[in-house]
């Protein structure tokens, strides 16, 4: 079975997943950065109401096509520009990628030039799902260091967030020629705590829909915190299945949180072909605006359960009969014992000592 078929069957699996999940959302702000960087892959939250954020890199890349006999040297630069539109679950997503390829032709002993997007889309990505959204899925054991960072099966419930944008092919591109300035592209971005620091991203897409030449893309990407959790690392998979050009990569790297606004990263990577072989480096960073502010909900409109759960009828009354059991003021004063108490206790202590033939003086 080829890549296209496993991408394809995926996509259908976790479509139907999606358009049987109940819709279901809640709050994406956060008050630490949360980027993409440093790799591909796309998180299913969103950043935040009124957030927006600027992740960025440069990179160089090294080309070897074995069939076509070419050297390719590539330098270029990537942006992702997100906001947080409307409400906490809706985010605008401008991503693009601008480079530079020197390609030698060994065969001829010549070369060319090429400069231009190599990518360039905008898009918006809505959660459907959440399942965090249940406040007693958020509620840590109090007792058990090991329940709180263990792995659980539970925690491969992911949050689900679709995706809807398009890929834009500006004057001659030269990375993309007689292509359509304006192509759909779908996805479906999921995202799993697996444990207190480890969190798992898959991301499924559709892209240059009707198209001569559409792409089936997928990316597995797990993220590890450390115990100093300003360091981070990542390990990612990625699968091309498309007739311009079809590859399996790998790439991973490392992050550092500055602040709560501000990350840097690094990241390599290398394909596990030879037409073209690839190795690629990346330095980059997040910077965070924020201009988030919490929304106050009058306690009438709140929902029953947002303040310790839901109030009973007749809590009150029952309350007030449990107090009574209980008894109140000197009532639950330890007095000592009474005087019938002490006179059987006297009684018993004699009773004791004749039967241990004792000689009470």
């Amino acid at each position: 079975m080829g890549i296209g078929s496993n991408i394809k069957k995926t996509i259908g699996q976790l479509s139907f997943a999606v358009l049987f999940a109940s819709v279901s959302v809640t709050g994406q702000y956060t008050d630490v950065i949360n980027s993409n960087r440093p790799g591909l892959s796309v998180s299913a939250y969103a950043v935040g109401k009124n957030v927006v954020q600027l992740e960025m890199g440069a990179f160089y890349e090294q080309q070897d096509h074995g069939l076509l006999n070419t050297q390719s040297d590539i330098w270029g630069s990537d942006i992702s520009l997100r906001y947080g539109l409307l409400f906490e679950q809706l985010e605008l997503n401008y991503e693009g990628t601008f480079q530079h390829q020197n390609i030698l032709f060994t065969s001829f002993g010549i070369s060319e030039t090429r400069t231009d997007f190599q990518r360039n889309r905008l898009g918006l990505k809505f959660l459907v799902y959440d399942p965090f959204k249940n406040p007693e899925r958020n509620k840590p054991n109090l007792y058990s260091w090991r329940a709180n960072n263990k792995f659980q099966f539970k925690n491969l419930l992911p949050a689900v967030s679709l995706y809807a944008g398009a890929n834009f092919v500006l004057g001659d591109n030269p990375f993309y020629p007689g292509e359509a300035q304006i192509s759909p592209r779908a996805m479906i971005a999921t995202q799993s705590k697996l444990t207190s620091r480890m969190v798992l991203i898959t991301n499924t897409s559709y892209d240059r829909i009707g198209t001569e030449f559409p792409e089936l893309n997928y990316l597995i990407s797990i993220s590890h915190a450390f115990r100093n959790p300003k360091w981070s690392v990542f390990a990612e998979h990625q699968g091309i299945q498309s007739d311009r050009y079809s590859d399996l990569l790998l790439r991973s790297g490392v992050a550092y949180l500055m602040n709560e606004g501000l990350q840097v990263d690094m990241n390599l990577g290398a394909s596990f072909k030879n037409t073209p072989s690839r190795v690629f480096m990346s330095l980059g960073g997040s910077y965070r605006f924020d201009f988030h502010k919490d929304k106050l909900v009058p306690i009438e409109d709140q929902a029953a359960d947002e303040n310790g759960g839901e109030i009973k009828k007749g809590a009150m009354k029952l309350e007030k009969k449990k107090k009574k059991k209980k008894g109140k003021g000197a009532e639950d004063i330890d007095l000592g014992p009474s005087k019938k108490q002490l006179k059987k206790l006297k009684k018993a202590q004699k009773k004791k000592k004749k039967d241990s033939g004792e000689i009470e003086f």
